[in-house]
């Protein structure tokens, strides 16, 4: 029998099967596996072959357990690009589909187990959704939704197909922030109580470089401009809000539990007042005040912050701060009943153990409790982006496709911790009134358990 076809019967019995998904066992987020396959390579197609997607690629290809067999995208330069890190790797060139619905070709593709989504952000959803409803395993790359109708048309569709969904949170795989999570599971800061959290990262001069024309994205965005310089910038002419909040919220959603024990409950959000890009962009000898882009208004506060709380009593504040002037900080802070970690100033304070009142280096401590994972596979990521934390998200990812199982970071989580932009958005326009967080559990948080982390 063809794999299309084993594809097919398992959509028409999932489907079947998802009206009685309220009697799926509550231990952990339910699902139909896919069809066992016999060959030994995990076949994956990319959806989005631009920086990040051949990232992913390169990370593949040096594996013996994966391939890349189909890749997807609408820019010539970047197809190339792509096709030219196959010659590097000694490996035979995938099936190229071009143009913004070829991923649907990609998804009838029989040489295709696996997708991986790494496109801008408005296609996420809609190619996630169509890929769920192909009975491929999907990775989905991180942003903030655009609606809360979106979060749950990803949990709708795993509940109704049984795919899986992985969200690509690297973050979460972060040497230090897993050395922290061992801490937290070791109760090193006794109870938690308050987290802090963000994206901090001066995105307004960020230079892309296709290896013919230097681009610069905080004065030229759009047509003229380089990879996300496109259309990621367009997003703060149009947006109030928290656009990217997953760097921060999926790490700390691991240490309070979220989804599995805990939920999150309602949020506010409030916004300062625009001035870092236009700034940036009048002042730039690349700019002026007569360049086209001076006379864009952008909607986007310079800095947003979020303050959330959680149904176990944490209090969580993430921040959104890209278009001022600062060093790169996601800006971890975990404080429980014990003492606290801080990430911005590298420090850690532990009643008892610290001197007096006092802040400790937090180095010494990070490498006691570094993470076995790390411990294990160091060497394994060494040289893979962001320092080395992207190995053990795309090894993850190969992992619980080639074995069919649930991925440690799931619909649930992808829905959750999207919602904060589109409820940053409101509350934002409702003058930070507080707006609730959907329950895309459905209640079974409460007894599904934190496996995060946890595997070998």
């Amino acid at each position: 029998m063809s794999d299309k076809l084993n594809r097919r019967d398992f959509l028409q019995k999932s489907t079947l099967a998802s009206a009685g998904l309220a009697g799926l066992p509550l231990s952990a987020p339910g699902f139909a596996p896919l069809p066992k396959k016999e060959r030994d390579l995990l076949r994956v197609g990319i959806i989005g072959s631009g920086l990040r997607g051949q990232s992913h690629i390169d990370l593949l290809l040096r594996r013996s357990d994966s391939t890349v067999t189909a890749i997807c995208d609408i820019d010539d330069r970047m197809i190339k690009r792509t096709l030219d890190l196959f010659k590097k790797h000694d490996t035979k060139a995938p099936r190229v589909y071009k143009g913004e619905q070829a991923y649907l070709e990609l998804l009838e593709d029989d040489t295709v187990d696996a997708v991986l989504i790494a496109t801008p952000w408005r296609w996420h959803t809609p190619q996630a959704v169509a890929a769920m409803q192909a009975g491929k395993y999907v990775g989905m790359e991180v942003s903030g939704a655009f609606s809360i109708d979106e979060c749950w048309q990803l949990v709708n569709t795993h509940e109704a197909t049984g795919t899986p969904l992985f969200f690509l949170e690297n973050v979460c795989y972060r040497r230090d922030v897993m050395a922290v999570l061992n801490m937290v599971r070791q109760d090193l800061f006794g109870e938690l109580v308050h987290l802090e959290c963000g994206y901090q990262h001066d995105l307004r001069g960020v230079k892309f470089n296709d290896g013919e024309t230097a681009y610069n994205s905080g004065v030229e965005f759009g047509e003229k401009a380089f990879s996300e310089a496109r259309w990621r910038t367009r997003h703060s002419v149009h947006r109030n809000g928290d656009l990217y909040p997953t760097h921060g919220i999926g790490p700390v959603a691991q240490y309070i539990n979220i989804n599995r024990g805990n939920r999150l409950l309602y949020l506010t959000s409030t916004s300062t007042k625009s001035r870092g890009l236009h700034e940036y962009i009048v002042n730039h000898p690349k700019g002026g005040p007569d360049h086209p882009n001076a006379s864009v208004r952008f909607e986007l506060g310079d800095i947003i912050t979020t303050v959330v709380k959680t149904a176990k009593g944490e209090s969580i504040i993430i921040s959104h701060d890209t278009n001022l002037p600062r060093p790169y900080s996601l800006g971890f802070r975990v404080q429980g009943t014990k003492g606290l970690w801080m990430d911005v100033n590298d420090s850690i304070h532990l009643e008892g153990i610290s001197p007096g009142h006092q802040w400790e280096p937090a180095a010494s401590y990070l490498e006691k409790y570094d993470h076995p994972l790390w411990q294990k596979h160091a060497d394994d990521a060494e040289g893979a982006g962001h320092g080395g934390m992207d190995w053990f998200l795309v090894n993850d990812f190969v992992l619980s496709a080639r074995n069919n199982t649930p991925p440690p970071i799931d619909v649930y989580d992808a829905a959750t911790w999207l919602a904060i932009t589109p409820l940053s958005e409101q509350s934002v326009a409702s003058g930070s009134q507080p707006q609730p967080v959907p329950d895309f559990t459905r209640g079974r948080w409460m007894v599904w358990e934190n496996r995060f982390g946890q595997a070998g």
